[in-house]
């Protein structure tokens, strides 16, 4: 017979099971922390480049629910959804299997339809991966829309330095 093998986080039949992990905003930065699994690698053991836009959505979908901002009741409703309108990355050093890491994520201008989002992908402070994200707010048709005052709001309290966005067509 082989004795028992026990590992750390095992436990007897939990009472109840561990929520997902969220964000936290800090001053006017969301942060989000993921671990590197074998399946965001490549052979080598580094993370694929297009993972880094894989985990910056995953990052603004928590930060969304961190902000009070319920994405499916908006979209049941038929209020709308934001979407990418443009992605800018710059990779300054690879994350690797078993890396532990953190995305950074502030606002640069909030509109009446569109926000640019800066994130950053770190590991031990080091930038990995930093990008600019401009997420449009359209209607379930497919249309630009304005975004719900509120949640322009939430976005704006995470602008470093009143910036709103220039006037005019977005």
């Amino acid at each position: 017979m082989c004795p028992a093998v026990t590992h750390p986080g095992m436990m007897d039949a939990p009472a109840s099971l561990p929520a997902p992990a969220s964000g936290v905003i800090a001053g006017d930065v969301h942060h989000y922390a993921l671990r590197v699994f074998y399946e965001d690698t490549d052979a080598g053991g580094v993370v694929y480049h297009a993972n880094y836009l894989r985990w910056f959505e995953r990052a603004r979908s928590d930060l969304l629910d961190v902000l009070g901002i319920d994405q499916r009741a908006a979209l049941e409703a038929g209020t709308g959804l934001y979407t990418v309108a443009e992605a800018n990355l710059r990779y300054l050093a690879p994350a690797r299997l078993g890396d532990t890491i953190v995305i950074e994520t502030s606002a640069v201008t909030v509109g009446r339809v569109a926000c640019t989002l800066r994130q950053v992908a770190l590991r031990d402070g080091v930038r990995l991966c930093e990008g600019l994200v401009k997420v449009g707010f359209i209607s379930p048709e497919g249309r630009p829309r304005r975004q719900p005052e509120a949640w322009q709001q939430a976005f704006t309290s995470l602008v470093p330095i009143a910036n709103p966005a220039p006037e005019g067509p977005e």
